[in-house]
């Protein structure tokens, strides 16, 4: 993380509500620049409406958030688009379009926002197919043909199409085989490292947050009840939170992590 005094995304006051349901009451968090950033939380927290908010697919009831200092309810149209550029998102099971093959779904925001074609953005799309550690002929198959890991890897690769400083990832390795869940994590540690990235994870999964997290957030009592370190939260004293830090699955995670 390079400056805890520079937030990239600044969240205040978040209301969400469904109906009679209030998911978020006065949720507040900041995400630094250059960090990877937990979201943890029981079932019904609200860890995805959070993400959805901040990328405008969720219309808060009420709250701020900035992103790169834009406050996002008050921006233009054009103002939007020129931040939505400056972010990926990667959603569950890589939300790829079927109909189109790994490089044409790549290819898609490059096109529409650059107006690129032809064979440098067959080059461009090559380019990011490799960076996620596809191997090149990944690129001509459609996400029916790729297991759930590679279909993963081209939904990231599609989240990086546009060099974002910010990236979106929700439950990125829900699903996946230890093996396959412990490759992702260090994916995204390496290219948050190499990219310079700003990394907004929703995960469930302990050996995620100990292999590639530097800070998490906790969602409880519908706002952010603890930011900090591993080691911050399991000094933390809260039921929800010391039955997710301590319990064995926890105790597995970090033995795994020390062998």
């Amino acid at each position: 993380m390079s400056s805890a005094s520079e937030p990239v995304i600044r969240v205040r006051g978040l209301v969400n509500r469904f109906g009679a349901q209030i998911v978020h009451d006065g949720l507040d968090l900041d995400v630094y620049r250059g960090e990877v950033l937990g979201i943890v939380g029981g079932s019904g927290t609200g860890k995805s409406v959070l993400l959805r908010s901040i990328v405008g697919l969720n219309r808060p009831a009420a709250g701020t958030i900035e992103v790169f200092g834009q406050d996002m309810g008050r921006a233009s149209a054009a103002q939007r688009e020129a931040i939505e550029q400056r972010w990926g998102v990667l959603f569950q099971d890589g939300a790829l379009f079927s109909s189109m093959t790994v490089a044409e779904n790549v290819g898609v925001p490059i096109r529409e926002h650059y107006g690129i074609s032809g064979g440098l953005l067959d080059k461009i799309t090559a380019l990011k197919v490799t960076l996620v550690g596809l191997p090149p002929d990944a690129g001509k198959k459609y996400p029916s043909e790729l297991s759930g890991g590679m279909r993963k890897r081209a939904g990231l690769a599609r989240a990086l199409a546009l060099d974002p400083e910010i990236v979106f990832l929700d439950e990125p390795t829900a699903g996946l085989d230890p093996i396959g869940a412990a490759a992702f994590d260090n994916l995204i540690r390496e290219l948050q490292r190499n990219l310079g990235l700003t990394v907004f994870m929703v995960t469930h999964d302990l050996d995620t947050l100990i292999a590639t997290c530097d800070r998490i957030a906790v969602l409880a009592e519908r706002k952010v009840i603890v930011t900090g370190t591993y080691q911050d939260m399991m000094a933390f004293d809260h039921p929800w939170v010391r039955e997710y830090f301590h319990g064995p699955r926890a105790r597995a995670a970090l033995a795994t992590a020390a062998e």
